[in-house]
């Protein structure tokens, strides 16, 4: 190796972020829509997987990693109500899920264990994160459902991260996050409405309203569920949620938002349509498709 000035090496130019982050995307998209595409019990395993790493991840950041019989319980909390939701009891996931959170708090508040309080809600959010995704996938335009979901996700991520560091400007939340703004935030918006257009011409099924409308709430709630991340690592003093991701951190970092539309956007499906197993269907047949 030739030395440069001064007699030393020239340093490597290191990865950047965003290259770390294309890379990562580059072999964990196409391996997400193989598994969406595949459906049944490959879908199952991923999510369920997916559902898991992100209860692992919050138990790490309240630091419950430690608690013993309350750590234990959870897992096995989320795995029974996981296999519930795959054999298609969506109700009955949803009622173990919340009994097994409560049951972990009221231990934690008997203990005075303050980690074991918060991890109540980490089984809340990876619990709900995962039978919301096995029921969307298992519902009548499953495939079109979980594509539709994370075409949002990726669009309105990548276009407010790019948007936002292009126009820069007022913050959209300074305490809880510094870096996003709220042209990053409009950016993303509008990138979902983008993706709403183009179902709505690509399926021919519903009106052009009802994709936009839909995009723009789901958008909305994926900008919702990474403030919510970001507030949980601030209030901690956490910066990632993991290492398991180059360019990304850990799984949460990755699915937070995933998380916030499609657990958000379930519960304005049920509610909307009167049907909790397969929501989305629900709808359509309300629409009279």
């Amino acid at each position: 190796m030739i030395a440069g000035a001064g007699g030393r090496a020239p340093a490597r130019k290191v990865p950047s972020e965003l290259r770390l982050r294309v890379l990562s995307a580059l072999f964990l998209v196409p391996l997400a829509l193989a598994v969406t595409y595949l459906g049944d019990l490959w879908f199952v395993l991923g999510a369920s997987a997916c559902a898991l790493l992100l209860l692992r991840e919050w138990a790490a950041i309240v630091g419950a990693t430690r608690s013993g019989s309350g750590l234990v319980f959870a897992f096995a909390a989320a795995v029974v109500a996981l296999l519930a939701a795959a054999l298609g009891h969506i109700a009955i996931a949803f009622a173990l899920l919340g009994c097994g959170a409560a049951a972990i708090f009221a231990f934690g508040m008997l203990r005075s264990d303050e980690p074991v309080r918060w991890l109540a809600g980490g089984l809340v959010y990876a619990g709900a994160a995962g039978i919301v995704l096995i029921a969307f996938r298992a519902g009548e335009a499953g495939f079109l459902t979980i594509l539709f979901l994370f075409g949002i996700v990726w669009a309105t991520d990548i276009a407010a991260y790019f948007v936002g560091r292009a126009l820069g400007g007022p913050k959209l939340w300074r305490r809880v996050s510094p870096k996003k703004t709220w042209s990053g935030a409009l950016g993303g918006l509008g990138a979902a409405l983008g993706v709403g257009a183009a179902a709505a011409l690509v399926t021919g099924v519903a009106g052009l309203a009802g994709w936009l409308i839909a995009a723009a709430v789901l958008s909305v709630f994926s900008q919702a569920g990474d403030l919510l991340e970001s507030a949980l690592k601030r209030h901690f003093g956490v910066k990632d949620s993991g290492r398991l991701i180059p360019g990304h951190g850990g799984v949460m970092d990755r699915l937070d938002g995933v998380v916030g539309a499609g657990v958000l956007g379930y519960l304005v499906a049920v509610v909307a349509s009167g049907v909790i197993g397969d929501p989305v269907g629900g709808l359509v047949t309300m629409q009279g498709y």
